[in-house]
């Protein structure tokens, strides 16, 4: 190409365009789309020091959500967090982020989806099939059901159960796995029923 036509020039002028507006705004597409999910190290570390400090989660009963006082239930109810176990967590959760109902976070989690996650354990009525397909998630999840004790939990997770199991088709495995990465007991304890973290 002849340096002196002006299709040189244009052409120039275009690459250097491009490059000024990649400069500037590439670096942000890295929080929009499919990646705004993905919280980087050490964001995750900033926010799991926040939550293993945070009290308003413990182990009572359904009614504890009738007391509490924040909008969000943080922190764990027995033993202390555990951050490799917590990164393991939030990595193993972000395979079911298309759905809505189950918590990205199993220490930070909204009074009010815990609400709505109750209300499915006491109006969703499991088909004798789909009772099966429950009674397996116990039998494989590493708590032998939803929580470790009768808590709020429990039956929080017992209607996200019956939830997926009537809306998803989600089978004994998958809901297993579901419980075992929303625990929030706490301690450095690595799924052992219901199948991989790093999904």
């Amino acid at each position: 190409m002849n340096f002196k036509e002006p299709r040189f020039y244009l052409f120039v002028g275009i690459f250097i365009v491009l490059a000024v507006t990649g400069y500037y705004f590439l670096p942000n597409l890295q929080i929009t789309g499919s990646s705004a999910y993905n919280i980087d190290e050490k964001s995750l570390e900033v926010k799991f020091n926040m939550l293993s400090n945070a009290k308003t989660n413990f182990c009572a009963g359904p009614d504890i959500l009738n007391k509490v006082r924040s909008e969000r239930l943080q922190g764990s109810c027995c033993s202390a967090m555990d951050l490799h176990r917590y990164k393991e967590q939030i990595s193993g959760l972000k395979k079911y982020s298309y759905i809505n109902k189950i918590p990205s976070d199993p220490y930070d989690i909204p009074v009010s989806l815990a609400n709505e996650l109750l209300q499915y354990q006491k109006t969703i009525k499991l088909t004798p099939e789909q009772q099966l397909i429950y009674d397996k998630a116990v039998e494989l999840s590493h708590e032998k059901g939803p929580c470790c004790c009768k808590c709020w939990r429990w039956y929080a997770f017992e209607g996200l159960a019956k939830y997926l199991i009537t809306e998803y088709n989600f089978n004994p495995e998958q809901i297993a796995e579901v419980w075992d990465l929303e625990d929030g007991c706490g301690g450095a304890g690595h799924v052992e029923g219901g199948g991989s973290l790093n999904g």
